[in-house]
């Protein structure tokens, strides 16, 4: 999940691949018992694409995905 968040921060994946990514994640995890920090990432993920409007800029900007990266650090007990 981390790697996620760096991925999208450095552009080195979509915003779209990796909604997609965890969209799929989320429906092949259907019924199993996942970690709630984990899950919770996921559920950010799905979404992570959308925007204002055609072309517009995404409903979150950079700033929000470092923030949600912080959070989910703090979820896991990686940081305090």
């Amino acid at each position: 999940m981390e790697a996620r968040f760096a991925a999208i921060l450095s552009g080195s994946q979509s915003r779209d691949e990796v909604d997609r990514w965890a969209t799929r994640t989320m429906l092949d995890l259907e019924g199993v018992e996942v970690d709630q920090a984990v899950w919770w990432a996921l559920g950010i993920f799905t979404g992570i694409d959308l925007r204002h409007g055609p072309k517009e800029p995404y409903l979150h900007d950079d700033a929000q995905v470092d923030e949600w990266l912080t959070q989910f650090r703090e979820r896991c007990g990686i940081i305090g």
